[in-house]
């Protein structure tokens, strides 16, 4: 269940305000109570298939291992580092307040998973994927900061089954 509600609700306009974050670099923290199924801000940017994505240089060139590309279920990606909006800084967490989805027309949402409070920052489970070995050097590369009790240590989503790639939910 997700709830439509405007982002101007409530005092002050946006349910969102981007600062700095303790997990990494910025992140987006809610500027009031957002209820449990609320859509809170779509995560926007140019379309592109995946070949093109391939081919980009690296959206932080310092830090290759940082992205702004969202796999889309058509195999496209949203590259929010061209047009992109304030749901690009939102930060992962492997105990996450959000989630993001896909609805019917292809936008991507991101929702909050349980009632978050003001103050606390937005975060979901980004379960990126990587092709190739997961070597000690690539956890590293994408080694997890969220400080979640459960951490699992690694941005990265589980990994591939055999003869299948999975998408991240």
């Amino acid at each position: 269940m997700h709830v439509q509600v405007s982002q101007a609700a409530g005092a002050g306009g946006r349910a969102y305000a981007v600062r700095r974050s303790p997990i990494h670099g910025r992140g987006v923290f809610a500027t009031r109570t957002i209820a449990r199924g609320e859509d809170i801000v779509e995560y926007r940017g140019r379309r592109i298939s995946m070949e093109v994505a391939d081919t980009m240089p690296d959206s932080d060139p310092d830090n290759p291992y940082h992205t702004f590309l969202f796999e889309l279920n058509d195999g496209r990606v949203i590259d929010a580092g061209v047009r992109g909006n304030a749901a690009r800084w939102i930060n992962h967490s492997c105990a996450p307040n959000c989630v993001p989805y896909e609805d019917d027309r292809g936008r991507v949402m991101i929702a909050a998973r349980r009632t978050i409070r003001a103050g606390e920052e937005l975060a979901y489970d980004y379960r990126l994927n990587v092709e190739g070995r997961r070597t000690k050097k690539l956890l590293a590369a994408y080694r997890c900061r969220c400080g979640a009790p459960r951490c699992r240590g690694s941005r990265l989503g589980p990994a591939e089954p055999a003869g299948g790639r999975r998408r991240p939910r």
